[in-house]
């Protein structure tokens, strides 16, 4: 409620959509997104990987984008054409090429489990030189900053990723959802990686995820 009333008493006219309030003003020029507690499991049990994730959007595209990881000590954010920071230092993804020497970060896969892709991404897993499960927004902070090279969901919300797609777009990297679709409202998947890796990966996928 106070991310929302500061927001609006400064941009009365915009949209916003949030984890707990829902969303207004759906035909708005503008639209915040926004989740006060991405990753309330992590919260209620005082694990590390919960977050603050705000963004906004401009005629359905995301222009700005903020992730607080609160309990790491994290602040990263990105603004459409100016690139992407954290703490103060400025982004880049990794530019390892190579299958066998990435680092690929997993996190929520029932969906794709359940379908054909499964195995596409066995084939992606058994390549790698390192499979994790940083998870939340920890992972796409790891991957903007070049500390891994590529992560994979098929289970997430619009309001979980729309701030750290446009991170780790301005910090050179690509992200789509599995199909290698543009980030929108309906998104439920993700691949993220190095340009070289995301055309890699995309093709292992082949378009198998629901």
């Amino acid at each position: 409620q106070a991310i929302r009333r500061i927001i609006l008493e400064q941009f009365p006219e915009h949209g916003f959509y949030g984890e707990e309030t829902g969303r207004t003003q759906e035909d708005a020029e503008y639209l915040w997104l926004v989740d006060p507690i991405d990753g309330t499991k992590g919260f209620v049990r005082q694990y590390p990987f919960f977050s603050t994730q705000i963004a906004l959007l401009h005629n359905d595209e995301i222009i700005v984008g903020v992730s607080c990881g609160t309990m790491m000590d994290e602040l990263a954010w990105a603004e459409k054409g100016q690139g992407a920071f954290l703490n103060g230092k400025r982004l880049a993804v990794s530019n390892i090429e190579d299958p066998d020497r990435a680092a690929v970060s997993v996190g929520n896969l029932k969906s794709l489990a359940a379908s054909s892709g499964w195995a596409s991404l066995g084939r992606i897993v058994e390549r790698a030189d390192r499979i994790r499960g940083y998870g939340d927004f920890y992972h796409y902070h790891l991957l903007a900053a070049g500390k891994i090279e590529a992560v994979i969901e098929s289970d997430v919300n619009i309001l979980d990723i729309a701030a750290l797609s446009i991170i780790v777009s301005e910090a050179g990297g690509v992200f789509t959802d599995l199909n290698g679709a543009a980030v929108a409202l309906q998104t439920r998947s993700v691949l993220a990686a190095n340009p070289a890796l995301h055309a890699m990966y995309l093709k292992t996928l082949g378009g198998h995820v629901a």
